[in-house]
């Protein structure tokens, strides 16, 4: 959801892999946390930046080794202990969310009159946001670059299906289960497209894991991924501290209609910062896949002022799955149908 993962995930990189699936990467991650002084490590670049925060930085957590497999039930109904890493993360997301709040971030209007938008803008954000990457392939590795691209989104039902870590409480799951199931109903009449919740055997999976969970889930990702490639696998499993959640949404060969998706949000996040996880990574998932600065109001951007979808992000998924649009299209190819669209969607512009 904003930034991206380290700025080497964020949403976004359509990736033509050496694999049977190419990958598009969206996540949500750090500029918040740079703006509170945490110490931003690029996976892409060797090095931290931090910048001055005019109140308590948050601290993220020293690491312990990693375990060397995830639990074998995530559906189990026992619940396991968490790790002291989760405890500690989950203290850490708190203050995250705390100082972003404190800071009148993470807001929940959906149309602010202090953030008015025009056909102009809606045209511009989501040009940049549907037929653009964030991220591309290189040398193993997902790496931020703004990079032109073709408009992708499914053409067969979205079926999410949700999967915990074992230590995720029941009482958790549940209204994690409820938030997913009311938000799928809601882009299914935003997008006129079927989406829906299903209980197994979804192509868009939504793993909510704990830090020790998630860190050993290769052998589960590709499970439920077959030819998902390791950049990928290592991408999650890997997933540094500033990146918040991610999707990976994959089509097969050259195609451009994604086939199967995969978001991960992390269990130790309090509600606020949960419910943006879920609402950003979902419909990022369904193709606007690039986070653009200029983009308000707006979930798709990195500064963290809005944390649920806005009126603004509604009509950019209808204009996705407007069937005057095709997988496949560039911007020149797209452009005629995106002025028709957005042209109808602000009649009183």
């Amino acid at each position: 959801m904003t930034g991206g993962a380290s700025e080497t995930f964020r949403r976004g990189a359509l990736s033509r892999l050496p694999h049977p699936l190419g990958a598009v990467v969206s996540s949500r991650h750090s500029r918040m946390l740079r703006a509170m002084g945490v110490g931003l490590c690029l996976l892409a670049v060797a090095g931290c930046s931090t910048l001055p925060f005019s109140g308590p930085a948050a601290q993220s957590p020293r690491k312990t080794p990693r375990p060397q497999t995830a639990p074998q039930d995530l559906n189990g109904a026992k619940v396991a202990p968490r790790s002291p890493d989760s405890i500690a993360l989950a203290a850490y997301f708190q203050q995250v969310q705390d100082n972003l709040l404190s800071q009148g971030l993470m807001r929940t209007d959906v149309a602010p009159r202090d953030a008015p938008f025009h056909r102009r803008q809606l045209i511009d954000n989501f040009v940049n946001i549907a037929l653009y990457d964030e991220y591309e392939h290189r040398n193993g590795a997902f790496v931020a670059k703004q990079t032109a691209s073709k408009l992708r989104r499914w053409e067969e039902p979205v079926r999410m299906d949700l999967h915990f870590g074992a230590s995720i409480p029941e009482a958790q799951r549940q209204k994690d289960t409820a938030t997913v199931r009311a938000y799928a109903g809601k882009l299914a009449q935003i997008t006129r497209h079927p989406v829906s919740l299903v209980p197994d055997r979804g192509n868009f999976s939504v793993l909510v894991l704990n830090e020790d969970e998630r860190e050993g889930s290769a052998a589960l990702l590709r499970k439920m991924v077959p030819g998902i490639d390791d950049s990928s696998v290592n991408a999650i499993t890997n997933l540094p501290t500033t990146t918040f959640c991610v999707v990976f949404a994959f089509s097969e060969g050259d195609k451009s209609a994604y086939s199967r998706a995969v978001a991960i949000i992390r269990g130790e996040h309090p509600d606020a910062l949960r419910e943006s996880c879920f609402d950003e990574e979902l419909a990022q998932g369904l193709g606007l896949a690039n986070d653009y600065p200029r983009a308000r109001p707006s979930i798709f951007n990195d500064d963290e002022e809005f944390a649920r979808l806005t009126h603004q992000d509604e009509l950019m998924l209808k204009m996705l799955y407007d069937p005057r649009l095709r997988p496949g299209m560039t911007q020149d190819e797209a452009m005629p149908a995106i002025r028709e669209i957005a042209a109808e969607l602000t009649p009183n512009d």
